[in-house]
């Protein structure tokens, strides 16, 4: 009889993260960026890690960290939400006797992981962690993130007399479907690493797939 071994969260960095996990705010019970998004993140982050080399405390502290300070997709704060975070993660950390430069480095990570932001991240480390955050907004996870936090906003599906907007402009603050063209297909083109890149190419083929078939549905 075989036995499977037993699911360790964020191992082999299990103590570390829940002392992070401590200062993440709740997230007003947003479920696209809840723990378990930081699991899967830190998965994608370990995986392209294994491939591209790193500091993998500083990707653990990154990823456990990088949405610390919440701020909702449709807050006029949004592009801060980054740098918020990063200034948050500098307290944490410098309390918790880290040393400078690595504290930098998880600053910047975080700070450089967001697509609202605008930061293009120069170390290995921050482009892990953008690269592993991305992931987790394509591919079916994306597509069930995309849909969840369009309910959240109160948008609908999709425009009932032009779900395709062939004549009209995409407006994913209104159609859920839009965002797939507004954002999500675009983050595969962005990957900072080739082992992101590929993953990314993976999902990037399923999430098209997606929409093919709901569009085929409806």
């Amino acid at each position: 009889m075989t036995t499977t071994a037993a699911f360790v969260p964020f191992a082999p960095f299990a103590s570390l993260a829940q002392t992070l996990i401590q200062h993440v705010k709740d997230n007003d019970g947003d479920g696209s960026h809840d723990v378990s998004h930081l699991q899967r993140v830190w998965k994608n982050a370990a995986t392209i890690q294994a491939g591209e080399g790193g500091d993998a405390e500083i990707l653990l502290a990154s990823t456990v960290l990088h949405d610390c300070v919440a701020v909702e997709k449709n807050s006029p704060l949004r592009a801060q939400a980054s740098r918020l975070s990063a200034e948050k993660a500098t307290r944490v950390l410098s309390a918790l006797g880290w040393p400078e430069q690595k504290v930098r480095a998880v600053a910047h990570a975080v700070e450089a992981h967001s697509y609202s932001a605008g930061i293009a991240p120069v170390s290995l480390e921050a482009k892990i962690v953008q690269d592993a955050d991305r992931l987790d907004a394509i591919g079916m996870l994306g597509a069930a993130r995309c849909f969840y936090v369009a309910g959240r906003m109160g948008s609908a599906l999709y425009d009932f007399n032009d779900p395709h907007a062939q004549a009209r402009p995409y407006d994913d603050a209104r159609y859920a479907i839009d965002h797939f063209h507004t954002k999500l297909f675009k983050l595969a083109l962005g990957f900072q690493t080739a082992t992101g890149a590929r993953l990314a190419a993976v999902r990037q083929e399923r999430l098209k797939r997606f929409l093919e078939e709901f569009a085929e549905e409806i």
